[in-house]
């Protein structure tokens, strides 16, 4: 469950201040995100104040919304972190199950389990439909972000949290991409990562299929240039197609022959048994996500070079000091293997890529629980090995 009172820090609240609270009509239709005045549910909001972006753009009064699963210790030590992926948010037992309780992979009954919505989210955490301080919804206006910009949030986060240190970062796909710039450029504040089903930089087939994603929403006429939040529809067909796009590359091309084929929909419909399932996946997700949150966080993803301004790829890993566990999916074909076999070659601190064998593609790590929880039980012995050494070297 989680804690409410005892971990809170300074400037924490439940729900949004009187001020920020709006009156709500039912917008179910127009938009997934989470809003201003709705329930907050079991997620916590933390103020970080104004956050520069690797732009240059200053992001004002920025709140974090986040969930946090077991107790933080008197030494503030035992703190994990889980960075979301592109779609996930923060209540990790909600797209991640039976990864979090008692006895589990993140045990919390020893640790400290903490997932902050990133910024430019929908969950919570100031994005383009959240209220720009002149009352407004920022849509159009929500400025471009990085990977980078999101874990300069979940720093600042942290320091507001009193957490100095993470026993690991883990994240798989985009929350892969962010646990890496953890280790990278946040050495001190983290004592071993696990990157799953990630990569180094993104790759141009993953921009080229993201950006058909993108353009499919932009090119919605219910899209108004991404400010349509008090309009009467939004670009919900235009995120069903990115959704189905993406879902195909989720999924691996074994898995959609074996599992549907050339066979019809059993309801006289015409459709193809592939089609219905796509169809559920793209009304599944604008229930519960929001087109200009989709579009920021793809381009946030297509940004991801953890060589940029480093001198490149090769002597940015090069530079790494802490326990990497570098983890592929083997029939990915969104994050191909030899993504992970590039960290895990270059980083002098990683392991050789640990395999999860899994039928279902780049969406593997969600379903294969038990061999992911036995790969996070194993980080986390490394992380906890070099933190003893550490604290024997200082003693």
């Amino acid at each position: 469950m989680s804690a409410r009172v005892s971990h809170q820090a300074a400037g924490a609240t439940v729900v949004a201040s009187a001020a920020e609270v709006r009156l709500r009509a039912d917008r179910t239709s127009i938009t997934g995100a989470w809003l201003e005045g709705d329930d907050p549910g079991d997620r916590l909001f933390l103020n970080i104040g104004d956050l520069t972006l690797e732009s240059g753009e200053v992001l004002p009064q920025v709140r974090i919304a986040y969930q946090t699963w077991g107790a933080l210790n008197a030494e503030r030590s035992n703190a994990i972190l889980v960075n979301h992926a592109l779609t996930g948010w923060s209540d990790v037992p909600g797209w991640w199950p039976e990864m979090v309780g008692p006895g589990k992979p993140f045990d919390t009954d020893k640790y400290f389990v903490v997932c902050p919505n990133v910024i430019g989210g929908c969950q919570g955490s100031t994005g383009p439909a959240s209220i720009h301080p002149d009352g407004r919804f920022y849509g159009s206006r929500f400025p471009a972000v990085t990977i980078r910009d999101m874990v300069h949030a979940e720093i600042a986060f942290s320091d507001a949290m009193g957490i100095a240190r993470y026993v690991i970062a883990v994240g798989p796909s985009m929350g892969g991409m962010r646990a890496l710039e953890w280790a990278i450029a946040y050495p001190d504040r983290v004592a071993g990562i696990c990157t799953i089903g990630s990569s180094s930089v993104a790759t141009g087939d993953q921009i080229g299929t993201w950006s058909v994603e993108i353009q499919a929403i932009k090119k919605d006429p219910h899209f108004y240039g991404g400010d349509y939040y008090d309009k009467d529809f939004s670009p919900t067909v235009g995120m069903g197609i990115a959704r189905r796009i993406a879902h195909l590359t989720y999924r691996c091309e074994s898995e959609m022959d074996v599992r549907f084929g050339r066979d019809l929909q059993d309801d006289n419909s015409g459709r193809w048994a592939v089609e219905s399932y796509l169809d559920h996946q793209a009304d599944k997700l604008q229930h519960r996500f929001d087109a200009n949150t989709y579009i920021r966080l793809t381009n946030a993803m297509a940004s991801h070079d953890i060589g940029r301004g480093r001198g490149g790829v090769e002597r940015a890993l090069a530079t790494a000091t802490l326990p990497i566990v570098v983890v592929t999916i083997d029939t990915d074909r969104l994050f191909p293997p030899r993504l992970q076999q590039e960290i895990a070659e270059l980083a002098p601190t990683a392991e050789p890529p640990l395999v999860v064998a899994s039928p279902f593609g780049h969406d593997g790590f969600l379903i294969e629980v038990e061999a992911v929880g036995e790969i996070i039980r194993h980080t986390l012995e490394r992380a906890e090995t070099r933190l003893a050494r550490l604290s024997k070297a200082l003693s």
